[in-house]
């Protein structure tokens, strides 16, 4: 039986549906919400670069090797990515699901795509560059259908 993973992400939210083959249904099997470091008032908005003391400052050194700024919005996409891929992987590896589906804007399927373990890799059927998580129900299955009418 092929049983069917599609995981439809963003940088904070994802939902994976199992797609079944003949009425093209989907069946939500997990909703994951990433909050936003500025939406639990830290304030943070400038980049994150490491350990600050790195370099000059505290260490009183004036190492020339500095670790690049990351700003938070990549730094929360990148936990975020880890944590949906561990879910994929295992549930390839306890085969829950033989293929998969992956819809997420082009930076998330980035970080996404190198995280999957090698089982999961081979049943990747399909990528979609889009940003679908705002929408639900029959439109959600409808626009799923007419992305993925040409894959099989």
């Amino acid at each position: 039986m092929n049983r069917t993973w599609v995981l439809i992400a963003d940088s904070h939210r994802a939902r994976v549906f199992e797609r079944q083959a003949s009425q093209h249904a989907l069946i939500e099997l997990a909703d994951f919400v990433y909050p936003s470091t500025h939406s639990l008032g830290n304030g943070q908005d400038h980049p994150i670069d490491g350990d600050r003391s790195k370099g000059h400052g505290r260490t009183g050194h004036a190492g020339t090797q500095f670790e690049p700024q990351t700003d938070l919005h990549t730094k929360e996409r990148r936990v975020f990515s880890q944590l949906l891929a561990a879910h994929l992987n295992d549930g390839v590896a306890s085969q829950q699901c033989n293929a998969l589906v992956l819809i997420a804007p082009g930076p998330m399927l980035g970080e996404l795509r190198p995280r999957l373990s090698p089982s999961a890799g081979n049943a990747l059927r399909h990528t979609v560059v889009s940003d679908m998580t705002h929408f639900e129900g029959r439109d959600l299955e409808a626009r799923v259908d007419k992305m993925l009418q040409f894959v099989h």
